[in-house]
């Protein structure tokens, strides 16, 4: 009873707390552009951003589909192999001193900046967005994924095998759901991080998506449908954390309740 309203209570204070500053924001908003008369091409209104949104809703969805697709293969990219790469990372001393400092070093290299040998090598189609965004969420997930295998409780792992458990079955039945908090922590901003990455990519090269449209939209001073695509990147990213945050909600219901 006590888990079920800490857990009321928080989801209260998730949903209505953000609301609260994001009305007011908007409101504070509305109130400067109408006070200093403010040119819509160079700042909109909220009301100016809605209409927007209300005149070009078909353009902005079919936009966000690209987009979205892009994001949605791009992440699971990244997550299968930064979990085939984190256990191989934790099973192997030689994979940890060969391939995880390559994987940390590759965190200086601006991902704009191997964006346009992508397209040489690749092109322009959907599969270049899909290796950006691989590449721009895949380290949270490998970094979180490895603390998480290594932060195994000792003490059960060596419980399990005086009670028979072959290495197979430490792997899948202690030390990987040990780890599922880290890798859904990874996770959460391996998804934010990913909307980045399509953005990107598609300001590099592309024909269709959210990015492509802004960036065919600012230099025709339409800045309210510049607006309008980044309030549609920002559903988009919400909306994806949230379902991760949803997924952890399910599976990993044991360190929630150990919270309390």
């Amino acid at each position: 009873m006590i888990n079920k309203t800490h857990e009321k209570y928080d989801l209260i204070n998730i949903i209505s707390l953000p609301t609260l500053v994001i009305l007011s924001l908007l409101i504070i908003w509305q109130i400067i552009t109408l006070i200093l008369d403010i040119p819509k091409w160079l700042l909109p209104s909220p009301i100016t951003i809605l209409m927007e949104i209300y005149n070009n809703f078909s353009l902005l969805i079919r936009h966000s589909l690209v987009t979205i697709q892009e994001i949605f293969f791009g992440f699971i990219f990244a997550l299968i192999l930064g979990i085939a790469l984190a256990i191989s990372i934790d099973k192997s001393s030689v994979v940890e001193k060969s391939i995880y400092p390559l994987v940390i070093a590759s965190q200086t290299i601006p991902i704009i900046a191997i964006t346009p040998l992508l397209l040489v090598w690749i092109g322009y189609g959907i599969f270049t967005k899909i290796i950006i965004v691989a590449l721009i969420s895949f380290f949270p997930i490998v970094v979180n994924m490895v603390d998480g295998l290594r932060s195994t409780d000792i003490s059960i792992e060596k419980m399990a095998i005086t009670l028979g458990a072959n290495k197979f079955q430490l792997l899948t039945l202690i030390r990987i759901p040990s780890s599922l908090p880290y890798l859904f922590s990874g996770m959460k901003i391996g998804i934010s991080i990913s909307v980045i990455g399509a953005v990107i990519g598609e300001w590099v090269g592309a024909s269709s998506g959210l990015g492509y449209l802004m960036l065919q939209s600012a230099p025709r001073f339409q800045t309210s449908l510049v607006f309008a695509s980044i309030f549609f990147l920002s559903i988009i990213g919400i909306s994806l954390f949230t379902f991760i945050q949803v997924l952890e909600y399910k599976l990993v219901r044991w360190n929630r309740f150990s919270n309390y």
